[in-house]
């Protein structure tokens, strides 16, 4: 019988240098798309796939990250007597179950893998999600609860793809596919951020994982790859034929908000999805255009 997913991982200790000046002293996981930090939608993307313990791998200056979902008794208080209802609501959708939420330091950056090893007591024994907040998806069903419900299928380890152009394959991990229905394929390898003349294909990971614990010890053969650092897709890449391995065609939109112009096009995206700002939103850009 296969363990329920409940576990999740979220690697936030980049420095997002990308983003400075704005991220000099803010965690760039923090930079709102629209009116919610980006952690706060990774961590409600997988609550909707009925993830319920959640681990952030944080580095120095990210202790935001774990006080924006935590309790904030002045500020509750104050809305209260005011009788700012609304205003109440949305802040206690930021609050999370007593004990569902740790942290745990990546201190100096050594990878992807790495970031995943660091939270290596929080997976024990149990599958478990992995979700990069740079990745933000706009969908009907959140891309986690998509993957969960492929791996309730098919077991093992299942993610997230996503087809690139060729000449951009030496930005991704990149698949070698075996049987394809147009939606889930079958994983024979994976190589990481490969020459496009070199690529197996050009079916990319993107920022979703399921993944079975025996890729902790795999990672933790600590072996450098692309970029000189452990990467997480080497490490995966060895559980393939041990373990049941597929990527996922996710329904939706993803915006590579570690970007700025992908972080740019989500804020009109996601005011674009919300009634209450649709109609000024596109009444603006037409100005604009």
């Amino acid at each position: 019988m296969r363990k329920p997913l409940k576990k999740a991982v979220l690697p936030v200790a980049g420095l997002g240098t990308r983003f400075l000046p704005a991220t000099k002293v803010l965690a760039k996981e923090m930079l709102p798309v629209v009116d919610k930090p980006l952690i706060q939608y990774a961590i409600e993307e997988a609550r909707a796939a009925g993830i319920e313990q959640f681990c952030l791998v944080t580095g120095r200056g990210k202790t935001a990250l774990v006080e924006h979902f935590d309790l904030a008794y002045e500020l509750e208080h104050t809305l209260k007597e005011r009788a700012k209802t609304e205003a109440l609501a949305l802040l206690e959708s930021t609050a999370m179950p007593p004990g569902s939420l740790m942290s745990v330091r990546q201190q100096v950056p050594l990878g992807l893998g790495h970031a995943i090893w660091c939270a290596r007591a929080f997976v024990g024994a149990d599958p478990f999600a992995v979700i990069l907040p740079d990745d933000l998806v706009l969908a009907e069903v959140s891309w986690v609860k998509q993957l969960a419900d492929v791996y309730a299928e098919t077991g093992g380890n299942v993610i997230a793809v996503e087809e690139v152009p060729r000449e951009h394959t030496n930005r991704y991990g990149i698949l070698k596919v075996g049987k394809d229905d147009g939606r889930v394929a079958e994983v024979l390898g994976l190589v990481e951020k490969p020459k496009p003349e070199e690529a197996p294909s050009t079916l990319s990971i993107v920022g979703r994982y399921v993944l079975m614990p025996e890729v902790i010890a795999e990672i933790a053969r600590f072996e450098k790859g692309a970029g000189g650092e452990i990467q997480l897709t080497d490490a995966m890449a060895r559980l393939i034929g041990r373990q049941p391995f597929h990527g996922l065609r996710c329904q939706g939109r993803r915006f590579d908000c570690g970007d700025k112009a992908g972080f740019l096009e989500a804020q009109i995206a996601f005011a674009l999805s919300r009634p209450d700002l649709a109609g000024r939103v596109r009444g603006f850009l037409k100005s604009y255009l």
